[in-house]
């Protein structure tokens, strides 16, 4: 019996500290990628004799986006007591289907269904800050 208390209490701390080591892996891995993002567009702006489209550009600043909010959301776990917030990862996702809209926009009704996923995420938003479902 006092084997098994201990291991209820050692388990879950052990476990929570091989999270927290691959998420920290996971934050550098993606500041990482973030000051390469930078680097590749702050180049294809000033530096570069080559031109860049717009919808490559507008990509690219997307992409830049998706890692900070990643960065941040990892940020938030720590911050909050090791738990991620759902409004965070509706932010996420509403910001990926804004990116694949930008960069594939050919069929228009693909277009429309994406739009509709993002005034779900949107309605869902809204009712994750209701005072009914807010833990914050």
């Amino acid at each position: 019996m006092k084997l098994l208390n201990t291991l209820t209490r050692i388990v879950p701390l052990f476990l929570q500290f091989i999270l927290n080591i691959g998420l920290i892996l996971v934050g550098l891995t993606l500041v990482a990628f973030l000051i390469r993002e930078a680097y590749m567009i702050f180049n294809n702006l000033f530096i570069s004799d080559t031109v860049t489209s717009f919808y490559d550009m507008t990509e690219d600043i997307l992409i830049f986006f998706l890692y900070f909010e990643f960065i941040a959301l990892i940020i938030k776990y720590f911050r909050s007591g090791y738990h991620f917030p759902l409004r965070y990862f509706i932010y996420i996702g509403i910001t990926a289907i804004v990116r694949l809209i930008i960069v594939d926009h050919t069929d228009a009704l693909a277009t429309l269904i994406l739009s509709g996923a993002i005034l779900l995420l949107v309605i869902a938003l809204y009712l994750a800050n209701t005072k009914l479902l807010k833990r914050e």
